[in-house]
């Protein structure tokens, strides 16, 4: 997956010019592991730690929140220094906060290095975006846009797969490290590179990024960071409350990364025949039903069924947010993308910070119908705004 980074072909001594896609889609896998990797363990780790189950969570609270927050720090640093500076200095940082949380073992150095890592983290797959964005075009985008998902989806698939067994058997710890050593491979990969044009400077129009349709479309992506990733947090605890071991409630979890991966190929096939608008609604629905099945059945089969229409809806919806948040302020694009991303880890931060004592409860059908009603809100709001916007533009 860490394939060669080679650029154009020049001369060996010559800076290459075009990021990978072989180094992109391992940038997303990697940026995916590390935010997914934590939830499956959290039982395990608690144990470990002498954590409370609700102390483990507000350690994947403190991760999103500190990704959010550094959305609009991110995006203006990389329409000012450009899109490889904040890469590589990400990339650094995410390696620095993974080894601190190898590191710690209670809960205040444990809270500082993973808020620390989340702030880190959170530059990296909006970077991709608008790395994707200034450098391909037409169908190009839309393939390097639906690998991304399909790579981001892999690493969350993994790390519901394995994180969980690993912490289990192994070392909490490793499923740390393991971020770490794939940033020190990244950084090796990355040397030498330089993207010409379309670096982030100069020509950039901030205001673009606060237009009142740009607010409406972070204000979405609040919502649905919390229907979307927040309430994913309770795939793995939720299964293991209903009786399943670590590892079985991890493989059946990993039921979203398969769903990612069947929705991206079936959208394939929507998008020639839908518009992005219907696609939003399409997506939405599927997430309605996603929550409706786990909200009247806490039994393993209906949370599975739910984990893989969440992933399904993920490709359909948030594939369709995404097009329209790059497409919402092309002036200021890796500014727009980046609030949109830090909108989408704010939603889900506080769903976690909202819901954590629930969890302490095992209340976890309150929990997902509150995602049941948060997303029929989603789908109807983002579907209508579209449509509005769109008509806006023509």
């Amino acid at each position: 997956m860490m394939a060669s980074a080679a650029g154009s072909g020049g001369e060996p001594d010559k800076p290459r010019n075009r990021v990978s896609d072989a180094v992109l889609r391992s940038v997303g896998f990697l940026s995916f592991f590390d935010r997914f990797g934590t939830p499956p363990m959290l039982v395990v780790l608690a144990d470990r730690t002498g954590l409370s189950l609700g102390q483990a969570v507000q350690l994947v609270a403190a991760y999103a929140l500190l990704y959010a927050i550094g959305q609009p720090v991110w995006g203006l640093l990389s329409d000012r220094f450009g899109r490889l500076a904040i890469l590589r200095t990400a990339l650094a940082g995410v390696l620095v906060g993974s080894v601190a949380s190898a590191l710690s073992g209670s809960y205040v150095p444990l809270l500082l290095a993973r808020a620390f890592t989340g702030l880190m983290a959170g530059a990296l797959y909006p970077t991709l975006m608008t790395i994707l964005g200034d450098t391909r075009t037409g169908i190009e985008r839309a393939r390097g846009l639906s690998d991304l998902q399909i790579y981001s989806s892999l690493g969350t698939t993994i790390a519901a797969l394995a994180t969980g067994t690993l912490a289990a058997l192994v070392d909490w710890r490793l499923v740390f490290v393991l971020p770490a050593v794939g940033c020190l491979v990244l950084l090796i990969l990355l040397r030498g590179l330089e993207i010409d044009g379309h670096s982030g400077r100069g020509g950039v129009r901030l205001g673009h990024a606060f237009s009142p349709s740009a607010l409406g479309i972070y204000g979405l992506a609040v919502l649905e960071g919390a229907v979307l990733m927040g309430i994913l947090t309770y795939i793995v605890p939720a299964l293991q409350h209903a009786g399943v071991g670590v590892s079985l409630a991890g493989m059946l979890a990993a039921g979203f990364g398969v769903g990612v991966i069947l929705g991206a190929r079936i959208m394939r096939r929507l998008v020639q025949g839908f518009t992005r608008t219907q696609l939003i609604a399409i997506g939405g629905a599927v997430l309605v039903t996603a929550f409706l099945v786990s909200s009247l059945w806490h039994v393993p089969a209906a949370l599975t069924t739910t984990a893989v229409l969440v992933g399904v809806s993920n490709a359909v919806l948030h594939s369709s947010m995404q097009g329209w948040a790059t497409d919402i302020a092309p002036q200021a694009r890796a500014t727009s993308v980046a609030l949109f991303a830090g909108s989408l880890f704010l939603g889900s931060s506080l769903q976690n910070f909202v819901t954590a004592g629930l969890a302490d409860d095992r209340q976890y059908g309150t929990i997902f119908l509150l995602g049941l009603v948060a997303s029929i809100f989603l789908t109807v709001i983002a579907a209508l705004g579209h449509a509005s916007w769109k008509q806006k533009q023509t």
